[in-house]
């Protein structure tokens, strides 16, 4: 079981990677990250703008760091594939909504502190690249948070963010999965699905 565990997280890292050959500017990645985290917390989080303000901020700044079809093929694996048109646009406009509201929540737990960057790490793709931060907590050990980085010709894209070892690609191609394999309505049960928890938010 352990084994398999492994093997399926591996070919998820794999079918993550883009085969393209070009290799990616870790310095230019570096300064990608720096300035989202310095809008996201900085010019957002520490603002005394409304909670509204704040998701609409949060949404241009996730419209424009974001690889959002990349993601949204990635977290719907195989059946990304069998998924009509109109199913992959309606899935990536809830996936990025509701996206939008829970970072907008997250990162108020980062409010007041500081990025602390640590370098680059390689990826499996010559075309991305691990961006490591800490952010230091007043009353716990500093999280972790690492940022995959995607270089399409001169664009820089977030394709992943790990939050203390967790990858929310994969923990997000897991559930929906699982909750497609289950649903009787498939892509338009997650869909449901996710308005759904939308809404709730």
């Amino acid at each position: 079981m352990k084994n398999k565990l492994i093997i399926s997280l591996f070919t998820g890292l794999l079918m993550f990677s883009s085969s393209a050959r070009a290799d990616i500017d870790a310095t230019k990645a570096e300064d990608f990250i720096k300035d989202i985290t310095r809008e996201g917390v900085v010019e957002i989080i520490n603002s005394n703008a409304s909670q509204a303000e704040r998701n609409a901020r949060f949404e241009k700044l996730f419209n424009s760091a974001l690889d959002l079809k990349f993601i949204g093929q990635f977290v719907l694996g195989r059946n990304w594939k069998t998924a009509t048109v109109e199913q992959r646009d309606e899935f990536i406009d809830v996936y990025r909504k509701l996206n939008v509201k829970t970072w907008s929540k997250r990162f108020d737990e980062f409010k007041g502190k500081e990025f602390v960057f640590k370098g680059t790490s390689p990826s499996s793709s010559p075309e991305q690249i691990f961006v490591n931060t800490i952010v230091p907590m007043d009353q716990a050990e500093p999280a972790t948070v690492v940022w995959r980085v995607r270089q399409k010709g001169s664009d820089m894209k977030v394709v992943d963010i790990i939050i203390e070892n967790v990858s929310l690609a994969i923990t997000a191609r897991n559930e929906y999965s699982a909750f497609i394999k289950k649903s009787p309505n498939g892509v338009d049960g997650l869909i449901a699905d996710l308005k759904n928890k939308l809404n709730q938010e």
